[in-house]
C-alpha cells in the first residue's frame, strides 16, 4: 500500500485522456497543458492502441508528467504499466482482479479500482487497491457502458473505506460542487478537461472549484 496522503492529495483533480478529443493537436500537447492548468493525476486510456504503441505513447507522457511532478496512472493495461515504469495502474470491475494487478506490479505502485456499491469498495481495500474510482455519479457521453451511482451510495462508499476516492462521470464545473460532502477526495475528468477550447484555463478553474467542494 501506498501513503494514503500523498495519493490522497494526486485525486483533486485527475484527468483521464480520451484521443476523440485530440482534432488538430496531439495527445502529449493535451496532457501538458492539463498539467500547466493545475491537475493533479493523468491517467492514460486508450482501449484502441496495441501494447508497442499504447507503451510508445506511455512513455512520453510518463516523462511530461514527471516534469510537472504529477502521477501518471495507466488504465487496465497492467503490462504497459510495469514497462514503462509508470507510477499506477487503475482497473475496472470487468479487468483483472486487485489482488492480482498487485501480485504483478508489486508493492510500490498505485493500484485503482472502479467500484460502484459498498461491498466491491471493501473487497478492493481488502485485495491492496489504493484509491477507488466511483462512479458515473452524473449522466455521461464520454462512456456509454457506465451505469449511474447515486450521491448516496458514494458517500456511503467513502464512509466504509479508509481509501481516497476519486469521483467519475459526467462532472463539469456546472455539477462539481453538487459532490460536496459526499467526502470524496476529488474529481476525474475527461471531456470537462480534454473537451474544452482552453484546456489550461478549464484546468484553472476545474482545480479552484475542487479545491473548494473538498471543503464544503
Amino acid at each position: 500500500m501506498n501513503c494514503a496522503d500523498t495519493v490522497k492529495k494526486a485525486m483533486l483533480l485527475y484527468a483521464v485522456t480520451d484521443r476523440a478529443w485530440c482534432g488538430k493537436e496531439t495527445l502529449p500537447h493535451q496532457v501538458e497543458q492539463a498539467l500547466k492548468g493545475g491537475v493533479t493525476c493523468v491517467q492514460l486510456r486508450e482501449k484502441s492502441l496495441d501494447d508497442a504503441a499504447f507503451l510508445k505513447e506511455a512513455l512520453i507522457l510518463k516523462e511530461l508528467c514527471r516534469t510537472y511532478h504529477v502521477p501518471l496512472i495507466i488504465n487496465d493495461n497492467v503490462k504497459v504499466a510495469v514497462k514503462c515504469g509508470a507510477d499506477g495502474i487503475h482497473v475496472g470491475q470487468q479487468d483483472m482482479e486487485a489482488k492480482n494487478v498487485r501480485a504483478l506490479v508489486g508493492p510500490k505502485m498505485i493500484v485503482g479500482v472502479s467500484v460502484q456499491s459498498v461491498a466491491q469498495a471493501v473487497l478492493a481495500a481488502q485485495c491492496g487497491a489504493d484509491y477507488l474510482g466511483v462512479g458515473a455519479v452524473f449522466a455521461t457521453s464520454t462512456k456509454l457502458d457506465a451505469d449511474s451511482v447515486s450521491h448516496g451510495m458514494l458517500k456511503a462508499i467513502c464512509e466504509a473505506v479508509p481509501l481516497p476516492v476519486v469521483a467519475i462521470g459526467g462532472i463539469t464545473k456546472d455539477n462539481l460542487l453538487e459532490l460536496a460532502g459526499s467526502g470524496v477526495d476529488g474529481v476525474a475528468l475527461v471531456s470537462a478537461i480534454f473537451g474544452s477550447g482552453d484546456i489550461e484555463g478549464e484546468c484553472r478553474a476545474l482545480y479552484a472549484l475542487s479545491e473548494r467542494m473538498v471543503l464544503l
